[in-house]
């Protein structure tokens, strides 16, 4: 496994993986936007697979399975604690026994969820928190200053914000600095482009690209026949990249990227983090996995380098349809 690079996280002490692991789906099924059913350990193997493999930073966030995500980081960083940094999020809370997610920035709201996540992921300090959503709207400045708070008691190293917009990012900017933003970012969806990534170059912010294989579309194993029998508590199926008439372009984006990626020697996966990484703005790219298998195929892409003419290749196919 060749060695992955670092990025420095914004204007943060954080030196990152050009790849992350991301642990959404490990929170398993039964809650709203479940990936459906997930062994633990599995998932717990998986994650010492990626800090095996060299990725050094893992994000989760509290609503991943209603704490069970974090609990299970919690347990698989047992004892490599030092060879990992952690990311969580905070902003989305659950009544016991309920599926409903309720929006909550309040100070002690914020407060009694860094106290929870830290308890499940056995941790003295969370590297990154992260606001998870800017909603409710009008509590944002709440919210982050609360996150300021924890920073200075030494219960958080970093503050971050996920799906930002710029003029939300200005709001927060003023009071505490922001280390880094997490948005969606893939070739299926670039809307960060025009205003997100010149503000955060500007600001030295770092950018975090979520879902950089677009929720598995991107990893050329997806066909319309599995998209068809994704289960009900599956949230891709109700997904407007995952259903019609999105689906049969985006399938047919990926057939043109796989003849791309061959010649290159990758797979689509890899092709699709490596575009993301191509930006110096993006700091990481965070990758999902279900099973340790999967973890030395997307770490590889955090050594590849698209050539320009294989760049202008992809975009060509991607204004095509």
């Amino acid at each position: 496994m060749p060695h992955l690079p670092t990025r420095r996280l914004g204007q943060s002490s954080l030196e990152l993986t050009t790849i992350g692991l991301g642990t959404w789906a490990m929170g398993g099924g039964g809650w709203k936007f479940a990936w459906g059913e997930q062994d633990d350990n599995d998932s717990i193997r998986t994650i010492r697979a990626a800090i095996d493999a060299g990725i050094n930073w893992i994000d989760t966030a509290a609503i991943y399975g209603h704490g069970r995500a974090e609990e299970i980081v919690g347990r698989a960083i047992q004892g490599r604690r030092h060879e990992v940094i952690v990311a969580t999020k905070c902003g989305r809370v659950w009544e016991e026994g309920s599926r409903e997610i309720g929006k909550r920035l309040r100070r002690d709201s914020v407060v009694a969820e860094a106290e929870n996540s830290l308890r499940r992921l056995r941790i003295d300090v969370i590297d990154l928190y992260q606001i998870h959503w800017p909603e409710p709207e009008e509590e944002i400045e709440e919210g982050w200053a609360a996150i300021g708070e924890l920073i200075q008691a030494g219960k958080v190293r970093y503050g971050g914000v996920c799906n930002f917009n710029v003029a939300q990012l200005e709001r927060v900017h003023r009071i505490h600095p922001v280390a880094s933003l997490q948005p969606p970012y893939s070739m299926l969806n670039r809307s960060i482009e025009d205003e997100l990534v010149p503000w955060c170059d500007a600001h030295g912010v770092g950018i975090l690209a979520y879902s950089p294989m677009q929720a598995g579309l991107l990893t050329g194993a997806f066909t319309r026949e599995r998209a068809l029998a994704l289960p009900a508590d599956d949230w891709r199926s109700r997904s407007p990249y995952f259903t019609e008439p999105g689906l049969s372009r985006n399938l047919r984006i990926v057939e043109q990227l796989k003849a791309v990626a061959a010649r290159e020697g990758l797979t689509v996966a890899q092709l699709a983090l490596a575009w993301v990484l191509r930006l110096p703005e993006v700091t990481s790219a965070i990758a999902g996995a279900r099973r340790p298998e999967q973890i030395h195929e997307t770490a590889r892409a955090g050594t590849v380098e698209l050539s320009g003419e294989v760049q202008a290749e992809i975009e060509a196919i991607l204004k095509s349809d």
